[in-house]
């Protein structure tokens, strides 16, 4: 018998029913149980607010349920494993959160352990997304103007510096000592300065996130080319290769996997540098929607924010490792995120 026969081919794989997993079913019956505690349990009466019972955020986590558990039918049913494989490895996870989601319903809208307004119920949250979702938008789309130009700025002056000072020892001489000076220093602490100089606060919050971005690009851009071997540009001059394309066709490809480290580094600083500038100058962005939303005591809406800004920033940093593996196939899966 051949290995043809005993191997599945892809279509057979796909159409293979999947076990159901005892953490996806307990998921389904948690999600239904968190629904169940929301409704059926009234929240405790908070000076003269009445308690809440059935309401549109309630039946949201209603509909949550129905989609999970409509999900692990039909994908049961119709043997759908492109979507019934993703639930069976978030399996645990739906149970966790489930969980979690009914301690924080328990501990605040039905015991009333922590006080309001600064702990908020689920259904709070889910409320501040549907009725401020135009300020919460449009800040969200500040800060990624914000942080592109600045990310950018930072990471092209940063690779240029780099490659520069990692080629030529007598450039390196004079900027080397500004960068061991100047580099550490933190962005933020630059704020006072950089109001005073630029002319808007949006171009001074520019500037200091490309700084934050600036320093670890060059620094692992530079370590990067002085690091490349030797015997690379030997070979390169043997077969008539001049100073252009040492640098760009030998130096900066080899010298890549420690350019996507500094990139890494720099995007987590400037998210830090973002926040700071946001909450000191511009009018719409992240940081001011987190200082406004704590100015009204919007705790919820607070919280909302903090949620979008660790959705966003996890996905951009996702997205820069997805780059990374495509333009290094040949160290995918070398740093993992």
């Amino acid at each position: 018998m051949s290995s043809e026969t005993l191997a599945p081919t892809g279509a057979e794989n796909l159409a293979r029913p999947l076990r159901l997993t005892p953490a996806l079913l307990l998921a389904a019956v948690a999600w239904w149980g968190l629904a169940a505690l929301m409704i059926l349990w009234p929240d405790k009466p908070v000076g003269f607010a009445p308690p809440r019972f059935v309401n549109e955020t309630h039946r949201l986590f209603i509909l949550l349920a129905a989609a999970l558990t409509l999900s692990v039918l039909l994908g049961r049913v119709l043997s759908l494993r492109l979507l019934l494989a993703p639930l069976q490895r978030a399996g645990r996870w739906l149970v966790v959160l489930a969980i979690l989601f009914a301690i924080w319903e328990i501990v605040t809208a039905k015991l009333a352990l922590l006080p309001l307004p600064f702990f908020a119920p689920p259904r709070a949250l889910v409320e501040a997304y549907a009725t401020d979702w135009p300020r919460l938008g449009d800040s969200v789309l500040n800060s990624m103007r914000l942080l592109a130009l600045g990310f950018l700025f930072g990471s092209i002056s940063g690779f240029v510096t780099g490659v520069a000072i990692g080629w030529s020892r007598g450039l390196g001489y004079w900027v080397h000592p500004l960068l061991r000076f100047l580099g550490p220093v933190p962005s933020t602490a630059l704020l006072p300065l950089a109001l005073y100089f630029f002319p808007s606060s949006f171009s001074a919050a520019v500037f200091l996130i490309a700084l934050a971005t600036w320093f670890p690009v060059t620094v692992l851009t530079w370590s990067g080319v002085a690091s490349v071997d030797p015997r690379y540009y030997d070979v390169a001059r043997t077969l008539g290769a001049n100073t252009w394309f040492l640098v760009w066709r030998v130096a900066v490809p080899a010298s890549l996997p420690h350019v996507f480290v500094g990139l890494f580094m720099g995007l987590g600083a400037s998210f830090s540098v973002l926040v700071a500038a946001e909450m000191m100058g511009v009018k719409s962005g992240l940081g001011w929607y987190l200082q406004w939303a704590q100015g009204w005591a919007a705790y919820a809406n607070m919280y909302g924010a903090l949620i979008v800004m660790a959705l966003l920033f996890s996905s951009l940093i996702t997205l820069l490792f997805a780059v990374r593996d495509r333009s290094l196939s040949w160290q995918r899966g070398a740093v993992k995120w």
